[in-house]
């Protein structure tokens, strides 16, 4: 019967420990915690913040650099279409090399003011946001990843609805904005057949980058309440349960009851050393019952007494009987041993 008592009890603390693991989180997460989840690359993020200082940063290198990047298309375009660039050699072998080479030197130096605005906008924007961070465990082989049930809950799951919304209210609100904006424009275009091809290029460009910043400056609204809701739901994913808060305190500090012992066990030895330096003393004040002071005078080392041991209840009479089994002189003096206890520390002299 005391066995099956037993079991049935530790059966109830099992299942109590198994719905731990549901409990509603409620305390936020410890520096702990952030820090371990932050080695596993788990970090608040928004990729609408990355998008769009990428999108500006190009936009904006774009517009410095439209004069030289059309520089450059017409610098080509009259090497090859000049008299000393249109021969009977272009259709040879040889002159279609020299030809694919000039195109790809052309659109490679076309192509980096761009190319480098963008590396330059994606680092900015991870650095603004999670700071320097290294982290294999995003790239790791995971079986879940693979794995077609879960596939399928990540795919209809709350969230990626939810991105789903947000991508077609993004795509629905630029294309507004571009409308809108190309729509001013439309008067205009008849006036581009007057001017010169360069002139008509540059007006073009001028017109595609004041479209591009004012998507941008929607798009920067957008991005900041996304990292508002990343930034909240990163919280909520890394709370703790008070079960969990205990545990990490256990892992970090240690058992309580463990450290309970410990320093019981640190008291009982320091009782001992004292207890120790009992018959070292010159003197024991006593109250008579409740307090014993026990006090040692060097004149060579020390300018006062010195108190090498003091108790109350249990621990005074043991030092008690230690002076007296040991010969040293016991005073009854209720309000000095009361005072000698209380201001006094072991090892310390007695004020003045």
């Amino acid at each position: 019967m005391k066995s099956e008592s037993y079991i049935k009890i530790e059966s109830y603390i099992i299942n109590l420990q198994l719905f731990a693991d549901e409990e509603e989180k409620t305390e936020p997460a410890t520096p702990k915690k952030r820090q371990d989840v932050r080695k596993k690359g788990l970090v608040a993020k928004s990729n609408e913040v990355n998008s769009v200082i990428i999108l500006i940063l190009g936009f904006l290198a774009l517009r410095l650099f439209t004069g030289y990047m059309v520089g450059e298309i017409f610098g080509f375009s009259r090497l090859m279409f000049s008299s000393n660039g249109v021969d009977n050699t272009l259709f040879t072998v040889d002159g279609i090399y020299k030809l694919s080479r000039n195109v790809a030197i052309t659109t490679v130096k076309i192509c980096i003011p761009i190319f480098l605005a963008v590396m330059l906008g994606g680092l900015t924007a991870n650095y603004m946001q999670v700071g320097f961070l290294f982290s294999l465990k995003p790239i790791m082989p995971n079986l879940n990843r693979i794995n077609p049930i879960e596939g399928a809950k990540r795919l209809f799951s709350k969230r990626a609805l939810m991105e789903l919304a947000k991508s077609l209210g993004k795509i629905a609100i630029i294309i507004y904005v571009a409308y809108s904006e190309l729509r001013k424009q439309f008067e205009t275009v008849p006036s581009l057949l007057e001017l010169d091809l360069r002139s008509s290029v540059i007006i073009v460009g001028q017109t595609i980058f004041m479209v591009a910043m004012k998507i941008s400056m929607v798009l920067v609204a957008i991005a900041a309440l996304d990292y508002f809701f990343q930034r909240r739901d990163y919280e909520k994913n890394i709370s703790m349960t008070k079960y969990e808060l205990k545990q990490e305190l256990k892992q970090t500090e240690g058992d309580p009851l463990v450290r309970g012992k410990i320093k019981d066990k640190q008291r009982e030895m320091a009782r001992r050393r004292m207890m120790q330096d009992v018959p070292k003393a010159d003197v024991v004040i006593t109250n008579p019952v409740h307090y014993a002071v026990a006090l040692k005078y060097d004149q060579d080392k020390n300018d006062a007494p010195v108190v090498v041991a003091k108790g109350q209840g249990y621990i005074a009479l043991k030092i008690k009987e230690m002076a007296a089994s040991n010969g040293v002189h016991i005073v009854e003096n209720k309000p000095l041993a009361r005072s000698l206890y209380s201001m006094v520390a072991i090892g310390q002299e007695i004020p003045e």
